[in-house]
C-alpha cells in the first residue's frame, strides 16, 4: 500500500557530531508540571521539618528518597505503584552500598571505584526496565554523592531510616492524584497515540516528513498499547473503550489516505478530564480487535535478564567512564569527584551519536548553571530556611525546563547540585564555582572518550534480530491472511506483535546508525522489511474488517470467502 511505504535511504556513510541541534528548544511535556509540583511536595516537608530542628544537615538524606517523587508520572496507577516501590528500594540499596563504604574507607580511589561499579549497574537496570525519565540519574546522583559524605558504620541505619521515611512520603505523592483521576496516565497515552495517527495522516503518507511522523506515531500507539496492558489482567470498561481508541489510531497509520485528522484530534481531546471517553461507532468496537489484548495480558512478561545481555556494552562504557573521570578529578585534586563521576554517567545514550549531543548539552547547562548560582548564593546563605526554599525553587524550575531540552533543565539542576552541597554549613562560593566547572569539563571529555573507546558491537546484532523478529511476525500474520476464517483474537495479537515489531526495528536501526565504529546496519534491508510489514499490516486490518475493502466500498467481514 504505498500510503504505508517507505521510501528508500541511502545508507549512512558519516557519523554526524551535532552543536546546534543538539541545543535547539522542543515542545514541553504534556505533564511537564506534574513532576515538577510532586518533587517540591515531597522534598518541602521533610526540608522544612529538618530547619525548625536545627539539623539540615540530614537533609541530604530525605532528599534521597524525596526525589523518588519524579518517577513513573506516566505510568497508569496500578503499574505507577509497582515501579515506585521498586524505585525506592533501589535508591535505598544504592544508598546503603555508598553509606557502608563511606563508613569502612577514606580512600578516594577506592570510593570513586565504587561509585563506577554502582552507576553501571543502575544504568543498565533502569534501561532493561525501562525506568524512567529520569532513569539512573537521579540514583547516580545520590549513591555517588553519598560516597564521599564523613560516615560512621553506626550511623548508617538512622540515615538509611530517614531516606527510607522520604521515600515513602514520595511514594505517596506520586500516588495521589489517583482518586481524582484514576484513568488519567492511559487516557493521556491514547490521547497521545490519536494525535500523533492524526499527524501522520495529515500527510497523507507520502507527504513531506511522513518518514518521521509515522515513526513517532507508531512509537506513540506502542506506548498506548503498552500502559493499557500494564494496568492488569481484568480492565475496566474505560480502558477497553480507550483500547478501542488505541485500535483507531492503529487503523490511521495503516491507511492514512482514509484517516480523518480532525476526528482523530476530536477524539484526543475529548480524553482530557475526567468525562466519559469517545465512542468510536465502530460496529466491531466491542468485539474481536480488543481479544487479543486480553491474551496478549496473559501472556507472562519476559525474565529480567534477557534484556541485561545487549546492555552490556553500555554498563562498560558507564563503569569505565564514571571511574576514569573520578580519576581525573581526582589527580587535578577537586575534592569532589563525584561531581565528574555523575557528569560521566548523565552521558551515556543509546549510540555515540546521542551521548555526543548529551555531552554537548550537559556543559552548556552546567556552565550556565553555575552562573545563576553565583547569582543565587547570597540570597540562599541568608539562613536555612532562605538556602531551603532556592532548592525548592530549582527542583521545581528543572522539572518545569527539562522537557524542552536537557541543557535546560541543568541550569536549575546545578545551582541545586552546589546548594546541597551546603546543608552541612556554608562554603565559599567560589570554590564550589570553579571545582563544579572543572568537573563538567573532565567528566564530559572524559566519559565521552569511553563512549568512543567502548564500542557498541552488539547494536548492528540488534538489527539483525529485529529484522528476524519483524520477518517472522509478518510470516505469522501472512499465514493467518491466507487462512478462510482465521480467529480474530489471533489475527488481532498477531497485528499488534508486527506493530510492535515494526517499532523495534526502526529504534535499533536508528540506534545502529549512530554508533561508532560499527559496521552500517543494513538500510535497504531494513527498509524492505518496513514496506512488507506496513503492507502486512494494512492487509490485516481490512481483513478485521477495520477498513473497506478496495474495489468494494464494503467491511472485508461482509464479504463471504
Amino acid at each position: 500500500m504505498s500510503s504505508a511505504t517507505p521510501t528508500p535511504t541511502a545508507p549512512q556513510t558519516a557519523l554526524r557530531l551535532p552543536l546546534a541541534a543538539a541545543l535547539r528548544l522542543g515542545r514541553p511535556s504534556d505533564i511537564w508540571f506534574k513532576p515538577a509540583l510532586s518533587v517540591v511536595a515531597a522534598v518541602a516537608p521533610p526540608s522544612l521539618l529538618l530547619v525548625a530542628l536545627g539539623r539540615l544537615d540530614l537533609a541530604m538524606y530525605t532528599m534521597a528518597g524525596s526525589l523518588c517523587a519524579l518517577y513513573a508520572h506516566n505510568r497508569p496507577y496500578a503499574a505507577r505503584a509497582r515501579v515506585l516501590a521498586w524505585v525506592v528500594l533501589g535508591m535505598l540499596g544504592g544508598l546503603a552500598v555508598s553509606l557502608v563504604a563511606a563508613s569502612l574507607t577514606g580512600n578516594a580511589v577506592v570510593l570513586v571505584t565504587v561509585g563506577a561499579v554502582l552507576a553501571a549497574v543502575q544504568k543498565a537496570l533502569c534501561d532493561a526496565t525501562r525506568v524512567g525519565p529520569p532513569g539512573h540519574v537521579i540514583l547516580t546522583f545520590v549513591s555517588s554523592a553519598s560516597l564521599f559524605v564523613p560516615q560512621t558504620f553506626g550511623q548508617v541505619p538512622g540515615h538509611l531510616a530517614l531516606a527510607a521515611a522520604a521515600g515513602v512520603w514520595a511514594y505517596l505523592v506520586g500516588m495521589a492524584p489517583a482518586p481524582l483521576r484514576p484513568h488519567g496516565p492511559e487516557r493521556r497515552a491514547t490521547a497521545q497515540a490519536l494525535n500523533a495517527a492524526a499527524a501522520y495522516a495529515g500527510t497523507g503518507g507520502t507527504g513531506d516528513g511522513h518518514t518521521g511522523a509515522r515513526a513517532a506515531a507508531y512509537a506513540a500507539v506502542q506506548a498506548a498499547w503498552q500502559s493499557l496492558l500494564s494496568t492488569g489482567n481484568r480492565p475496566s470498561a474505560t480502558r477497553r473503550a480507550l483500547e478501542r481508541l488505541v485500535v483507531r489510531a492503529e487503523v490511521a497509520l495503516v491507511a492514512p489516505a482514509d484517516a480523518d485528522p480532525v476526528r482523530l484530534r476530536a477524539w484526543a481531546g475529548a480524553l482530557r478530564g475526567t468525562g466519559a471517553v469517545p465512542r468510536t461507532d465502530d460496529p466491531r468496537a466491542d468485539a474481536a480487535e480488543l481479544l487479543g489484548a486480553a491474551a496478549e495480558r496473559a501472556t507472562p512478561p519476559r525474565p529480567l535478564w534477557t534484556g541485561l545481555g545487549p546492555l552490556t556494552p553500555i554498563a562498560v562504557r558507564t563503569a569505565l567512564g564514571c571511574a576514569l573521570a573520578g580519576y581525573a578529578s581526582l589527580a587535578l585534586g577537586i575534592g569532589r569527584p563525584y561531581w565528574a563521576l555523575v557528569t560521566a554517567a548523565s552521558l551515556y545514550q543509546a549510540n555515540v551519536t546521542l551521548t555526543w549531543s548529551r555531552a554537548v548539552q550537559r556543559v552548556v547547562g552546567n556552565l550556565a548553571g553555575v552562573l545563576l548560582f553565583a547569582a543565587v548564593v547570597p540570597v540562599a546563605h541568608l539562613g536555612p530556611l532562605a538556602l531551603v526554599l532556592c532548592c525548592l525553587l530549582f527542583n521545581f524550575g528543572a522539572e518545569a525546563l527539562i522537557g524542552r531540552n536537557y541543557w535546560l533543565g541543568t541550569i536549575c539542576v546545578t545551582p541545586l547540585a552546589l546548594l546541597v552541597t551546603e546543608f552541612a554549613g556554608y562554603q565559599r562560593p567560589g570554590d564550589l564555582i570553579t571545582e563544579r566547572a572543572v568537573d563538567t569539563l573532565v567528566g564530559a571529555l572524559v566519559g565521552f572518550a569511553a563512549a568512543v573507546a567502548v564500542t557498541n558491537r552488539r547494536a548492528g546484532d540488534r538489527v539483525e534480530r529485529a529484522l528476524t523478529t519483524a520477518d517472522h511476525a509478518r510470516e505469522h500474520a501472512a499465514r493467518l491472511l491466507a487462512g478462510p476464517r482465521p480467529a480474530p483474537a489471533a489475527l488481532d495479537a498477531a497485528r499488534r506483535d508486527l506493530a510492535a515489531a515494526l517499532v523495534d526495528l526502526r529504534a535499533g536501526a536508528d540506534a545502529a546508525a549512530g554508533e561508532w565504529w560499527q559496521r552500517a546496519p543494513a538500510q535497504e534491508r531494513v527498509v524492505l522489511a518496513e514496506q512488507s510489514g506496513h503492507r502486512t499490516l494494512a492487509a490485516t486490518v481490512r481483513r478485521q474488517g477495520l477498513l473497506p475493502d478496495p474495489g468494494t466500498g464494503t467491511n472485508t467481514e461482509d464479504v463471504r470467502p
